[in-house]
């Protein structure tokens, strides 16, 4: 089980995805090259091994960092999991270094650098359902 987020490219004047037109199509973050030469500078330790399907494991969590094989790349999914919310650091450095903002699928919202809200929603969640989180190394 994990919480989702999605970086994608808005304009800076959009603060709540209720804004866009139904038909809205965010720009591309870039080509594939370019979005993982991106990735690879933003979180170092993210083993890219597989481009498609990134990894970057922290102290008590673990992200997965759905990239595709799609170019140009329209979007990053992240899936998070453990615990810790040091989690959120290298998920808003991957946005602000590809000009993106969060969308916390879980609640369906743009949230912002230490914004924790939904994060501890999914964990209280995650915890009910399937108890305490483990370390994921």
């Amino acid at each position: 089980m994990s919480w989702d987020v999605l970086l994608l490219r808005l304009a800076d004047n959009v603060t709540s995805v209720h804004e866009l037109p139904g038909d809205h199509t965010p720009p591309p973050l870039g080509s594939l090259h370019d979005v993982l030469a991106t990735v690879a500078r933003a979180v170092p330790d993210a083993d890219l091994t597989d481009p498609t399907w990134g990894e970057l494991l922290g102290p008590t969590w673990s992200m997965e960092l759905n990239i595709g094989d799609e170019d140009p790349v329209d979007s990053i999914m992240l899936h998070l999991r453990g615990s810790g919310d040091d989690v959120l650091t290298p998920v808003f450095r991957l946005a602000e270094t590809l000009g993106c903002k969060v969308f916390d699928c879980a609640e369906s919202g743009l949230i912002s650098a230490g914004q924790t809200s939904g994060r501890h929603a999914y964990q209280q969640f995650r915890d009910r359902v399937s108890g305490p989180a483990k370390p994921q190394h």
